[in-house]
């Protein structure tokens, strides 16, 4: 049908187009060998990111064997807040034994490790020069004491002449009082001079002020006496007890046990010399015992005295307390004492070692991961956890509390 309103455009000759140049094949371009190389890079650089994204947000994975694996249970329960103890078995009363005079061994009585009983002799000393000092002391005082003894003696003598002039006085005294009561009446009679009768008096009368003069003399006699014979007896008893006191160093000589128990440390030569307090042994009680342990001091502001501790020894339980706390550090470690609070074990011996435990604070319930080689690895900061089938484990972030040795 035809558009009246429209012409019609002429037909195109097709041949005459390509007969007359106008139609010309395409050439196909091919790609640079640099282009390749760019495009391999970026692929490249596509894959790493893919990798990359995938180990940053889906984690990365290890194939481990179960048997190379160490894997703990995490419950709850009581958390027991203590640190083990490596402590020694020492006697609970030591007695050290030192030579209170030094001299040469000319005798030993007990063998070191031997019971020994109060005052019993252990080693005999000899020292020629302390034998000598303590007989010159002797002569000293025996001198000393003669000389008061010969003081005392006039003393004595002076008090009964006074004692002998009185009673003398005494007797003239009363004897010329009835001469002169005599007299006075053979005055009155004129049958005696006045004379002779005054003499008499005037003799009575001496001998009575003679009486008052004797009688002060004697007093004051007394009183000076009183003071020399106290001052004599002080100083009697002080130079008896220097005797006793130098012959006592003569008895030191032979060392003595002070208590009751067991010689150690003893190791005398017949010959040897010894010095002046020089420590030969000691004695230690054998059935009384403490333990000695060493902490770390890390935990110096941790333990108090009293605080308890145990240990088990066969099928019993056996408590303990701190006694004394050593405030020395040495190498990183502070010693303490500790006290059995009931009997102790009849079978214990001097330097046993035994595994105890010091208990730092009180138990309480929580949540209880046990130690592992994760804790040296991770600081306690992430831990892996396994799923409920054993076949996975992944990692989490934990935080930790309190720490014992389990």
């Amino acid at each position: 049908m035809i558009n009246p309103g429209k012409t019609t455009p002429p037909p195109v000759n097709i041949q005459s187009l390509r007969s007359s140049g106008m139609d010309r094949p395409l050439e196909k371009k091919r790609l640079s060998r640099k282009l390749l190389a760019m495009m391999g890079t970026g692929l490249m650089l596509l894959v790493v990111g893919y990798l990359f994204t995938g180990n940053v947000f889906m984690g990365r994975t290890l194939q481990v064997a179960k048997d190379r694996l160490s894997i703990a249970k995490v419950t709850g329960g009581t958390f027991e807040d203590f640190i083990p103890l490596r402590a020694r078995v020492a006697p609970l009363k030591t007695v050290y034994l030192d030579a209170v005079q030094g001299g040469r061994v000319e005798e030993i009585l007990v063998e070191d490790g031997a019971k020994v009983a109060v005052g019993q002799p252990i080693v005999k000393l000899s020292n020629s020069d302390l034998q000598l000092s303590v007989m010159s002391t002797e002569s000293r005082v025996m001198e000393q004491l003669i000389a008061m003894r010969d003081q005392e003696l006039r003393l004595e003598q002076n008090r009964l002449n006074h004692k002998r002039t009185l009673v003398e006085l005494d007797y003239d005294i009363g004897r010329l009082t009835r001469e002169a009561a005599r007299r006075e009446k053979l005055v009155a009679q004129a049958l005696l001079p006045r004379s002779e009768y005054d003499d008499l008096l005037d003799e009575l009368d001496y001998l009575r002020k003679r009486r008052s003069v004797t009688l002060e003399s004697r007093q004051s006699d007394e009183k000076l006496m009183a003071e020399q014979m106290g001052f004599f007896k002080e100083k009697a008893i002080s130079m008896e007890e220097n005797l006793a006191l130098a012959r006592k160093s003569l008895e030191d000589l032979t060392v003595r046990a002070p208590v009751a128990g067991r010689l150690s440390g003893f190791d005398m030569e017949i010959g040897q010399n010894v010095s002046r307090g020089e420590r030969i042994g000691q004695v230690s009680d054998p059935a009384s015992f403490k333990l000695e342990a060493d902490i770390d001091e890390y935990y110096l502001g941790r333990v108090e005295p009293d605080q308890q501790a145990g240990f088990e020894h066969g099928v019993d339980h056996y408590r303990l307390r701190i006694a004394k706390i050593y405030p020395n550090v040495q190498n990183g470690r502070f010693q303490v004492d500790l006290k059995f609070v009931d009997d102790a074990p009849s079978d214990l011996r001097r330097g046993q070692t035994i595994q105890a435990k010091l208990v730092l604070g009180d138990s309480n319930q929580a949540l209880l991961v046990p130690n592992g080689q994760f804790f040296q690895d991770t600081g306690g900061s992430w831990i892996f956890v396994l799923n409920s089938e054993g076949t996975e484990a992944y990692k989490r972030k934990i935080r930790l509390g309190r720490r014992n040795n389990r």
